[in-house]
This record gives structure tokens, C-alpha cells and sequence, in this order.
């Protein structure tokens, strides 16, 4: 298993080795791939051989200061391969110390984000260009942020008058939930923007060349694909708005849909955190509220990810299952975070009960999603644990139209 790791490793990153005097002693074939140099060229060279000449000396002096002193240094690098072509590297180099605590040698690993650089000072050339635009969507993020702190105010409002109705204590940790799922929500969303921003700025980038080129068929296509981008970065808010919407008419609604959305809003959540998410959908209708449904499997899909992190879970699994029963849909909900202990398999349901540090969690999620399976959907919302898995099952009762 570690051989398999150490070579997961060496297949997709870029590693070097170094002597405590920064002469390198191994590279790897992704090493040499990127800086046009072979190996025979590199081992035995100080690592300086890729140094750019455009990077301050003080980074380096920064850096030797930072794993002199046995810590790890962690930067983005500007290289030089042996063409004469500049790449760049999100790098962490690793001291490795000798049984004695003494320095044996340097683990530098990299991977390249020589795209992502080059789109991003492309964006900042056409910064002049886009200021327009970037005033309009602005206003729409201001207007939007306006609207979603009315809707705080109103949600706000609405638990004053239920604590008024003798429902003190648990409307106040349903909106703690709500307002912790909004944190995570607005982190996501500036995360979804990234992309479509460096879409739009390529495609304006083609308007100005096809102008110049007196295209206007081409000019009249990126434009359109701009307003595209647009409308989609608009909607995104939109989606975000309407989840922590506070209508609580009830209506009927695909249970396949309420999932997606989930999904969506957490996308990159899941990509960042390398998880792999497999479903297995069918369509199956509900009388209910889609928003609270989308808000449990937001719950179980975060509660999953913080169990990852702390268990150290390296290949990361996420199911998703719809069944259909004789008279009640069925939602399966599996990861192989590590499973739940014996003695807290009981209490992961009740307020405030975690075992998440308190800066990570609050402890209402489960408690959360429970309420409102029972609650908002006359579901039953129960746990499995064994053999390091966990599987939640939401137990939806059916219409007679359904069955």
C-alpha cells in the first residue's frame, strides 16, 4: 500500500530532492518534463539551475531562513525551464530530519499551475476593459447582498414571533443552523465565480481580436456567449437567494432535483476536498419544501467532508442512492469516513451534541436535519455505522399517485 502511494505521488506531482547545501540528489520524470532539463543534467546541480531571474533574492533568503529553521516553506514559484520558457509551481518543500534531529535533506513537491498564472495576469490586462462590467456586476452583488440581508432581517423577525409562540429554544438552534449553512454558502459562491470570470474574460478578449479583424459574425458569437456567462454568474446568486428562502408553501417536487442542487452548491467543496461522488438517482415526486430537503443533504455532505479532514481519509467516497419502496421513497446517503464510535452512535442526533473541535462545528446539523425530515416531510431520518462506512436513511412516505 505505501509503494502504491509513493507512486500515486511521483506520477502526479512534481518532486526533487535536495542535500542541505541545495544540490539535487533525485528527481522525477514529471520534474524533468517540465523543465526541458534530463536527469543526467540535474543531479548534482544546485537547484538554482530553474531559478528565474525576474524572482527577488529576498524570496530565497526567505525560504533557506524558513527550512533552515526545520519548517516547512509553502509559495508559489516563478521557474525557468532550459528553453528559456518561464513555469509556475505551487511548491511545499519538506526538511527531512536524521534519527539525531539534524537535517538530512530537502522533499520539494509541486504541481503546475503555469495556466492558471498566465489566465490570471491575462485578467488583469483586460482589468481596464472589463470595468464596466465588473460596475454592473458589482451593483447586482450589491443588490443582491442587500436583498439577502432584508431576508435576514425577515428570517430574523420570524423567530422573535415563534419564540413568542412558546418555541423558544428550538427556533433559536434552527436558525443557528441556517446561519452556519449561510457562512459555508457564501464561501462557495465567490468559489463558483472563478471560473466563469476567466471564461469571460477569454471570450472578451476574442470580441476585441475579432473587432480588429472586422468579424462580425465572430464578434456577434463571443458576445453572446458573454451575456451567456453573465446570466449564469446571475443565476448563481439567484440559486443561492432562493435556498435560504423563508416560503414555506408546501408543494410537490422531484426529490432527484432537490438533491442536485445540493450538489451543485457544494461542487467545489467536493473538488477541492478530492471527494468522489457517486449517485444513483431516479425520479420520484413529494409533497414537501425542496429547499429544506437540499439543506439535510448539504448537512450529511459537510458532516461527511469534516469527518474525511479528521479521520485522515486519503481515497474519499460519497453515495447517493433514490429507491423506490412499496409505499415511501427511500434517500441512502453512504461515505467510508471511518464510521461512528459505539457510544456516540446514539447521541449524533441530539442539539449540540459533536465531536467536531468547536471552532469547526456547532452541533445542530444532524439534530437540524432530523427536525426537519419529520417536520417538513413526515420523513424518518435514521444511521447505520459499521466496517469504517456510515449510511443515513431518509425514509420519505409516498402518495397514493406515487406508490
Amino acid at each position: 500500500m505505501l509503494k502504491q502511494y509513493k507512486e500515486a505521488i511521483e506520477n502526479s506531482n512534481i518532486i526533487s530532492k535536495t542535500d542541505v547545501d541545495g544540490i539535487i540528489t533525485f528527481v522525477n520524470s514529471e520534474f524533468c518534463k517540465i523543465s526541458g532539463y534530463t536527469k543526467e543534467e540535474l543531479i548534482g546541480k544546485n537547484h538554482n539551475i530553474v531559478r528565474h531571474p525576474d524572482v527577488h533574492p529576498f524570496k530565497f533568503e526567505l525560504l533557506w531562513q524558513t527550512i533552515s529553521q526545520k519548517r516547512v516553506y509553502k509559495d508559489t514559484v516563478k521557474n525557468l525551464a532550459k528553453d528559456g520558457s518561464t513555469f509556475y509551481v505551487n511548491t511545499t518543500i519538506i526538511p527531512i530530519l536524521d534519527e539525531n534531529k539534524n537535517i538530512a535533506e530537502y522533499v520539494a513537491i509541486r504541481y503546475d499551475v503555469t495556466k492558471e498564472i498566465l489566465l490570471r495576469e491575462e485578467l488583469l490586462k483586460k482589468e481596464a476593459e472589463y470595468e464596466e462590467l465588473n460596475r454592473s456586476l458589482e451593483k447586482r452583488v450589491a443588490e443582491q447582498t442587500k436583498e439577502l440581508k432584508e431576508l435576514n432581517q425577515t428570517l430574523e423577525e420570524r423567530v422573535r414571533e415563534e419564540i413568542e409562540k412558546n418555541e423558544e429554544k428550538q427556533r433559536v438552534m434552527f436558525w443557528q443552523s441556517r446561519h452556519a449553512s449561510l457562512g459555508q454558502m457564501l464561501a462557495n459562491i465567490a468559489h463558483q465565480w472563478r471560473q466563469p470570470l476567466t471564461e469571460l474574460s477569454l471570450a472578451m478578449f476574442n470580441i476585441k481580436k475579432a473587432m480588429q479583424n472586422e468579424n462580425g459574425a465572430e464578434a456577434s458569437k463571443f458576445y453572446n456567449e458573454s451575456k451567456h456567462i453573465i446570466k449564469n454568474m446571475s443565476q448563481t446568486i439567484d440559486d443561492f437567494t432562493n435556498f435560504f428562502s423563508p416560503d414555506k408553501e408546501l408543494h410537490y417536487f422531484n426529490i432527484k432535483d432537490s438533491i442536485t442542487e445540493a450538489v451543485l452548491l457544494l461542487e467545489n467543496v467536493l473538488s477541492e476536498q478530492m471527494i468522489s461522488l457517486k449517485k444513483e438517482l431516479i425520479d420520484i415526486k413529494i409533497l414537501g419544501i425542496t429547499n429544506e430537503l437540499t439543506q439535510v443533504i448539504v448537512n450529511l455532505i459537510n458532516n461527511s467532508k469534516d469527518a474525511f479532514i479528521h479521520n485522515g481519509i486519503l481515497l474519499r467516497e460519497i453515495s447517493i442512492r433514490i429507491k423506490k419502496k412499496s409505499d415511501f421513497a427511500l434517500i441512502e446517503f453512504e461515505d467510508n469516513a471511518g464510521g461512528i464510535a459505539k457510544e456516540n452512535i446514539e447521541k449524533i442526533f441530539e442539539p449540540y451534541f459533536t465531536t467536531k473541535h468547536k471552532s469547526r462545528g456547532t452541533g445542530l446539523g444532524l439534530f437540524m436535519s432530523r427536525m426537519i425530515c419529520e417536520q417538513g416531510l413526515g420523513a424518518s431520518l435514521d444511521v447505520v455505522s459499521k466496517k469504517h462506512t456510515t449510511i443515513f436513511s431518509i425514509k420519505i412516505p409516498l402518495d397514493e399517485d406515487e406508490k
